[in-house]
């Protein structure tokens, strides 16, 4: 992939970026919407020193607010953080790097929510800058773990045997044991909110994308916490060792992402789902919701597909010449 790709998400674990997911981010540009600067950068042509000062900027933080019904943003300006709030207690989709949770804490108690009515951590994957956080946050609330079985190994491992080819030291977190697994198709609940597991394997082997309907005005809105497909930099997806049904799982995973329904459309990275474009225009009074985008939903599944049709057919071609 060249830097010019829109799914040159050239980082390393995670979108993000290197961290992933971690590595990678999805250009704004390629589903309509602004460049996030994370876009233009280069970790494969840059120093680890390099790489974590661009992982600082997206640990900014970011005011707290509601998207809709019980769901909340609790996250930084470049990597998500979700709050699901009910009367039994409060689920949190990803918890950032390890240094993203005290900003966390601090808007979960902005928004007028107690930390440590968190019950449940999920995650989109386990790269570092969205599971980075898991074993501090766990210890300060308490909250059961929930993850698929894959992704849950990759926890435990602290990032370290992920089959990126990056350096275990830029891979490596604070790794912490899985309460419980996930299948997909399954179901997690908790004072009337049920968030269903949608395995979309790929960018890990565990990835997940998690859905749920929220209700407000009287309508009924499916909202879905997109996981991510981006290939990242240096991974192959033609004979590749350590994830031999890499291309078979993408497959799959696009194949089932474009037949979920998508109303509220949110990601594990600002970039994915333009947060701060439509953070904005929410602030201003727009209706309807501008969290309503299940065209950018849709635009960005199609692109990345896309690339990874590319690269996989480019693969091909290298490997029959």
């Amino acid at each position: 992939m060249t830097a010019t790709s829109p799914f040159a998400f050239r980082p390393f674990p995670g979108i993000g970026l290197v961290t992933a997911c971690l590595f990678v981010t999805l250009s704004g540009a390629a589903v309509g919407q602004t460049t996030p600067k994370e876009d233009n950068f280069d970790p494969s042509h840059s120093g680890d020193a390099l790489i974590r000062k661009f992982w600082d900027s997206w640990n900014e933080p970011m005011k707290p607010f509601r998207i809709i019904g019980n769901v909340y943003y609790v996250g930084m300006t470049g990597v998500s953080s979700f709050l699901i709030t009910t009367p039994a207690g409060h689920i949190l989709i990803d918890t950032g790097f390890e240094a993203s949770v005290p900003h966390i804490r601090d808007s979960v108690q902005q928004l007028g929510f107690k930390l440590t009515d968190i019950k449940i951590l999920l995650n989109s994957h386990a790269h570092l800058d969205h599971c980075g956080g898991h074993a501090k946050m766990k210890d300060l609330t308490g909250a059961r773990i929930i993850m698929s079985m894959a992704d849950a190994a990759l926890l435990a491992s602290g990032g370290t045997n992920d089959f990126t080819p990056y350096s275990v030291d830029m891979k490596r977190y604070p790794p912490a044991a899985t309460d419980q697994l996930i299948h997909d198709g399954e179901s997690v609940s908790l004072g009337g909110s049920d968030l269903v597991c949608h395995l979309t394997p790929g960018h890990t082997k565990g990835c997940t994308t998690w859905a749920m309907d929220v209700q407000e005005g009287g309508k009924v809105y499916h909202v879905l916490f997109f996981g991510s497909t981006t290939v990242l930099e240096g991974v192959g997806l033609v004979n590749n060792p350590k994830y031999p049904q890499i291309a078979d799982d993408y497959a799959a995973t696009f194949a089932k992402l474009r037949s979920l329904p998508c109303d509220i459309f949110l990601a594990p990275h600002a970039g994915f789902f333009d947060l701060a474009g439509k953070r904005e225009r929410m602030a201003k009074g727009e209706t309807p919701n501008p969290f309503i985008d299940p065209h950018g939903y849709r635009a960005l599944v199609e692109k990345s597909r896309e690339a990874f049709q590319k690269q996989l057919k480019i693969e091909r071609v290298q490997i029959g010449g």
